[in-house]
């Protein structure tokens, strides 16, 4: 079924590592990694999101941020995006992925994942607190 999974935010240095350490911490058969639509690449995680994973000891130790791209697209089951706005650039990126591509908030009454970058603590730990939400709701859907 899903045996791989990107997610996908817009630098891929805030939501989308916490979401890919969350989900391969939780389904650790399975491949899971995140990247950026508009990606700082190589670029290591925000320090205050490394910050608020370690307050719920999740080490995001060891991000590089990476550009999504059409071939990335090609390679995983699912691809899950914390904004609408992020299903319009995965479908020019990459057409063919579209039909795999969700939000990671789907189970979550479609709710959009905000993006907390240059934000205050309080918001990142808002933000964690949705993605962790959502990363659970998947894995129960995915099954562990």
């Amino acid at each position: 079924m899903f045996n791989s999974i990107l997610v996908l935010c817009m630098g891929n240095i805030c939501r989308s590592p916490i979401a890919e350490r969350l989900l391969r911490r939780s389904l650790p058969q399975k491949k899971v990694d995140s990247a950026g639509v508009g990606a700082m690449v190589n670029e290591p995680a925000d320090a205050s999101a490394i910050h608020v994973a370690e307050l719920h000891e999740l080490s995001l130790e060891g991000h590089l941020g990476r550009q999504f791209t059409s071939s990335m697209g090609r390679q995983y089951d699912l691809i899950l995006v914390m904004e609408k706005s992020h299903l319009e650039k995965v479908s020019r990126i990459s057409p063919e992925a579209r039909g795999k591509t969700m939000l990671l908030g789907h189970w979550l009454q479609q709710r959009e994942i905000p993006d907390p970058y240059r934000k205050s603590n309080e918001a990142f730990e808002s933000v964690y607190q949705l993605i962790d939400q959502a990363c659970e709701t998947w894995v129960e859907k995915l099954g562990r």
